[in-house]
Order: structure tokens, then sequence, then C-alpha cells
């Protein structure tokens, strides 16, 4: 129960935020709109007509899938930065709760407000392009959840790397077109991805909401893939996040900016 109230009271600290700097929320909503408007019209233009629909259906799907990451997984790597940035880092690493759990309750309740962004993005994208996905919530939820233990692995990393070095935005930036790789490139064209986070999870989820697979389309070797991937990154995440922060409590460097 107490872990639930961690959650809960971040989600608050996340939803604050994102209202009080409403401006700011707005625009970085509206900026990746644009983006897959401007991707859109592109392949309207100079794109086959023949493929045209699949490629649509197949830009909507990446592009919801790089926002979520995107957006998850620089919220871990910001917290960190901003703590240090107005002094308050030391302060979480009296708190009983560990710091570890804390950043694991901000990342849930930062995923939690922005997988209704999430939603709304897709419906937005889907009425503009007049394109409707095979949306099979029974399916894409599990393995969403599945493939977002995954992704939880990779904040700690991120998160650790901040503990130490504090500033790692130009590293971030370039994240974003790591994870755009990540989430547009299916495992059909680079059979090797399979191997790196994350990558499995959207594969199948863009064969449930683009071709209309349903359970039995997907062996027990794709869930065992994806199951085994997810907790090998969540295991080497938590153990590099706890890693680094010993460096940084053995050096002094929590209080350093």
């Amino acid at each position: 129960m107490s872990f639930l109230n961690l959650v809960g009271a971040n989600t608050r600290i996340e939803f604050i935020e994102l209202k009080r700097y409403l401006p700011n929320t707005l625009s970085l909503i509206f900026t990746f709109y644009f983006i897959f408007l401007a991707m859109f019209f592109g392949i309207n233009v100079i794109g086959d007509p023949q493929t045209a629909d699949a490629n649509i259906q197949y830009g909507i799907v990446n592009m919801v899938f790089w926002y979520l990451t995107m957006m998850t997984l620089q919220n871990i790597g910001f917290t960190i930065t901003l703590e240090a940035t107005r002094g308050t880092l030391e302060q979480l690493y009296m708190s009983p709760y560990g710091v570890w759990r804390i950043l694991l309750a901000r990342f849930l309740g930062y995923l939690a407000i922005h997988s209704v962004v999430v939603i709304l993005l897709l419906f937005a994208t889907m009425l503009t392009a007049n394109q409707w996905l095979n949306l099979q919530p029974t399916i894409v939820i599990p393995i969403m959840l599945l493939t977002i233990i995954g992704i939880i692995g990779v904040g700690f990393m991120l998160a650790g790397a901040c503990v130490i070095f504090k500033q790692i935005q130009a590293f971030l930036q370039i994240l974003q077109f790591i994870l755009m790789g990540l989430a547009f490139v299916p495992l059909n064209v680079a059979p090797f991805l399979v191997f790196a986070p994350f990558v499995k999870g959207f594969d199948m989820i863009r064969q449930v909401m683009i071709q209309g697979h349903t359970w039995t389309d997907f062996t027990v070797l794709d869930f065992s893939i994806l199951i085994i991937n997810s907790l090998v990154y969540l295991a080497i995440g938590v153990a590099f996040y706890l890693k680094c922060e010993k460096i940084a409590m053995s050096k002094g460097l929590l209080s350093q900016y």
C-alpha cells in the first residue's frame, strides 16, 4: 500500500507540473502532431499510391511509440538533473523508501499520464489520416505492459548515468534518434534488433494494429523472447543504477552539480 501511495503522490506531482506549464505541454504534443502531418503529406505527395495506406498506418503506430518511449525515458534523466539543479537530490536519498523506488514511482506516474496523451494523439492521427487501426485492447495492453518493463530498465540506466554525471542532455538529444530507429525499423528488416530493448514488443503490437493479428498468430517463442528481453533489461538497468548510486555516494557526488 505504501508503494501505491508513493506512485499516487508522484503521479500528482507530474500532473501538476504538466498543468502548471500547460503552454509547454501543449506545444510538445502539437510538435509531434505536426511531425506526423509532415510525414503524412509527404507519403501522399511523393509515396507510392498503392502502398500509401499501409505506410500511413505504419507511420501512425511508430510515431506513437516514439513519443511514448522518448517522453518517458527523457523524464528519468531530466528528473535527476532537475533535482540536482534545485539542490534537492540529497534529500531524496534521505527518504526511507529508497531513491530507486521513488524514481520507479515517478516513472509509472509519468507513464500513466502520457498514456492518456498517447491515446488522444493516436485517435487524432487516425482521424486526420482517415486510417483506422485494429485496436484490440485485450491483446495490445498485455503486450505493452510487458514491453514497458524493458523501458523501465533502460530508464534506470539513464538515471544511473545522471546521478554521476548530472548533465547528459546532449546524450538525451541523441537518444531521440536512437529511439526513432528502434521504433521505426521492423524486425523483418533488421532481425538482430530482437536483442535491443522493447523492439520485440513494438513489432508485435504493430502486427496486431496493422495486420490484425490475434493471440493465435503469435507463438510461445514470441512471448518468451519478449518476457526474457524485458526482464533482462530491467535487471541490468536496476543493477547499473545501484552501482552508479554507490559510486556517487562514495565519491560525494550527490551534493555536486
